[in-house]
């Protein structure tokens, strides 16, 4: 269909919004395919605890195919400069295809590395610098990344080690001003799932109810033959939690009460970053969680022919 100018469509959103399953909708409608901004569902056999809901993109019978997802095995730590490489690839593949790019997820910085075109690179193990840093806190690495001019997302940093490799990256780029890239360019229409917190917080509790009811114990159990817990505590969330259940470090409802709450902050904190996209200049059209898919479609439609 006639986009105009756009060439991107991004939906942005806080966990349990329902963003995959309009994005499919919208890709179907604009004989499009996806590309995921999750900052980990990259990895294989991570699927109940990353929410790979794979139903969500069968529309009317029809698989909307989808990029950025199940492409590194677990153990690898995948970073902000391969998914910018990796989105930039799989842009270009969809449009030389013919097909329109709808992108989706809620890693802020992600989105924000490719939107705003970051200059990244591949960064080096700093020794030196991870040896003064061993021994912080959590709240104390956190409080480091915020003194950086190019802003960090905390969103992803709710482990130490993913702390301190935030603030290795940063470091790094802080010493390295002048590094340049030539990258395809975008001109993305953004919209954002908004949901409000109550529903949020009432969708995300059901939710972590039912991904253990479906077997995300069963799933962390079969990560440890192949990991370390260290390994699966580093990717936050599902996998710390019940890892630290699987170990004897948390009882059964130890583990499910501070794992909901985990989840909780970690939607505020996406919400936190979506706004301040907003004051850097990032314009957003929000999108009312509740509203039918068909309608959120025909805004979005509407939207793509009157500003493209």
């Amino acid at each position: 269909m006639n986009t105009n100018s756009y060439n991107l469509v991004v939906i942005l959103g806080p966990t349990a919004s329902g963003k995959t399953g309009f994005a499919a909708s919208l890709a179907s409608s604009l004989d499009g395919e996806i590309i995921s901004a999750d900052s980990r569902q990259v990895y294989k056999d991570m699927t109940i605890g990353t929410g790979k809901d794979y139903d969500d993109y069968i529309v009317n019978g029809k698989k909307i195919n989808y990029h950025l997802i199940d492409i590194v095995e677990p153990g690898h730590k995948y970073n902000l400069f391969e998914y910018q490489q990796d989105f930039f690839k799989a842009f270009e593949e969809i449009k030389n295809k013919g097909k329109f790019p709808v992108m989706c997820g809620g890693s802020g910085l992600y989105i924000e590395s490719v939107l705003k075109k970051y200059k990244l690179i591949n960064v080096p193990v700093n020794p030196e610098l991870r040896k003064k840093l061993s021994g912080k806190s959590l709240d104390e690495l956190r409080k480091i990344l915020t003194r950086f001019k190019k802003l960090h997302n905390t969103t992803d940093t709710e482990t130490i080690p993913r702390a301190i490799r935030a603030i290795e990256i940063q470091t790094y780029y802080d010493e390295h001003p002048d590094i340049d890239l030539n990258l395809p360019e975008l001109n993305p229409l953004i919209t954002g799932i908004n949901i409000d917190r109550d529903s949020r917080r009432k969708k995300i509790t059901e939710r972590l109810k039912k991904r253990l009811n479906e077997g995300m114990i069963d799933e962390v159990k079969q990560l440890l033959k192949k990991l370390t817990p260290d390994d699966l505590i580093y990717y936050g969330l599902e996998y710390k939690f019940v890892t630290l259940y699987l170990t004897g470090k948390l009882s059964y409802n130890e583990m499910f009460e501070q794992l909901n709450t985990a989840i909780h902050q970690f939607a505020k904190r996406q919400m936190t970053w979506f706004r301040g996209m907003e004051k850097r200049g990032i314009k957003i059209h929000w999108l009312d969680a509740f509203e039918p898919n068909d309608m959120k479609i025909k805004n979005v439609q509407k939207l793509l022919h009157e500003e493209g």
